[in-house]
């Protein structure tokens, strides 16, 4: 057995289900989880349709770089949202969704017979960076997120000693739970310090198309930082996008990964051998989605008019802004103790939600995640409403 697995942390939702053993709800209302961010706005049409028009797909075998068709649209749709020109021969290759490309590149980029090698992440984070950067033999560093400047990161956390064995860096923009976009002169610091020491940056962006303030503009993008800054050889940097949250297809696992083509290089090579090619009606489905903005605009709409609504309902109870995009609401709760929270707002009102210190680690004295919980708005307006609504109720009564 490779004991690299001994070194894994239990899933948040591994270890929310140990703490809810025994706890159940006696009460007569419904369930409602606002627990896990599965998005579940209607599947567009046209994505069906592609679908539809493309089983005969399924008699062939796919490549593992992807039709050209593919890999033009997801150029395509780069150049339109940042702004940025990319080789779609070189510097793009489409993968079966962002978790399994976040995993995989780790394993391309770490050489865990380097003496301290080092992944960092952002904390609180999403657990496969952890995940990668374990099974690849490495040790990981965190940098803690600062609800006091609206969940920024501060790169100088981190000693001089530690960056020099850093390999690989995660970056989450829009933050996964915290919705925070990195901007410019953070993407800065970060290339620099990248130049400095020769890490490489993975950008993971699944949030981007979600997003609130239109006077703002959309969040900014990686490579959109480094084609700002002039680096428009993208070294050192890739981003990581996928369907499943603009296009509400989760289930179809369908993404891409961009930037420097030595990396995209490796990355091929690597995943010729270790991961599963596109299906060509996947394929077909996923270059309809990137052709079109209409469902992505309608589908930001549902978001922007349901947090418009429930996040000044909770403001009467809990400690919690809107986010810069994404599609979670990250609150402080009363007393500080964010798992008795939970398991109590379960057992009385029905309503699940996830203790924001299971998202994060221990680090530079304090877990990030400790005292908040973190609130997904993936159901019908109504359904989180009323989630809302018994929050409200539950916490006056604390």
């Amino acid at each position: 057995m490779n004991p690299l697995l001994a070194r894994l942390h239990p899933y948040p939702f591994e270890r929310w289900r140990e703490l809810t053993l025994g706890v159940q709800h006696r009460g007569k209302l419904s369930p409602i989880s606002l627990g896990i961010g599965e998005p579940r706005h209607p599947t567009p049409p046209l994505i069906e349709q592609a679908i539809t028009a493309s089983l005969a797909g399924l008699s062939v075998y796919p490549l593992t770089i992807g039709e050209p068709r593919l890999r033009e649209a997801c150029a395509a749709w780069l150049g339109r949202r940042y702004g940025v020109r990319v080789d779609p021969a070189t510097q793009l290759l489409p993968v079966t969704g962002s978790r399994e490309a976040l995993f995989a590149l780790a394993q391309v980029v770490l050489d865990p017979t380097r003496d301290g090698a080092t992944v960092v992440c952002p904390n609180p984070f999403y657990q496969i960076y952890e995940g990668a950067a374990l099974l690849g033999g490495a040790r990981t560093a965190f940098v803690n997120s600062d609800p006091a400047r609206n969940f920024a990161l501060d790169w100088s956390q981190l000693d001089a000693a530690t960056w020099a064995r850093t390999q690989l860096v995660y970056v989450c923009s829009p933050g996964n739970p915290t919705g925070a976009v990195l901007p410019l002169a953070q993407w800065r610091a970060l290339f620099e310090l990248s130049d400095r020491h020769g890490f490489v940056i993975a950008s993971d962006e699944c949030y981007s198309e979600i997003y609130f303030r239109d006077d703002e503009g959309a969040p900014l993008g990686g490579l959109q930082a480094a084609h700002a800054l002039g680096r428009n050889d993208f070294r050192n940097l890739v981003m990581l996008t996928s369907l499943s949250k603009r296009s509400n297809v989760p289930g179809m696992r369908s993404g891409f990964a961009a930037g420097d083509a030595q990396l995209m290089k490796a990355f091929l090579q690597y995943r010729t051998y270790h991961g599963s090619a596109m299906s060509p009606v996947v394929q077909a489905a996923s270059v309809a989605a990137w052709g079109d903005e209409t469902h992505v605009q309608a589908n930001r709409a549902l978001y922007r008019d349901k947090f418009a609504q429930v996040t000044p309902l909770l403001q009467r109870v809990l400690d919690v802004q809107l986010p810069d995009a994404g599609f979670y609401l990250w609150a402080a709760v009363p007393g500080g103790d964010d798992v008795a929270f939970a398991r109590a707002l379960l057992a009385q009102y029905n309503v699940t939600v996830l203790p924001g210190s299971l998202l994060a680690r221990e680090a530079h004295g304090v877990n990030p995640g400790r005292g908040r919980i973190r609130m997904a708005l993936v159901a019908a307006t109504a359904e989180c409403l009323e989630a809302a609504q018994r929050i409200v109720h539950f916490t006056e009564r604390l």
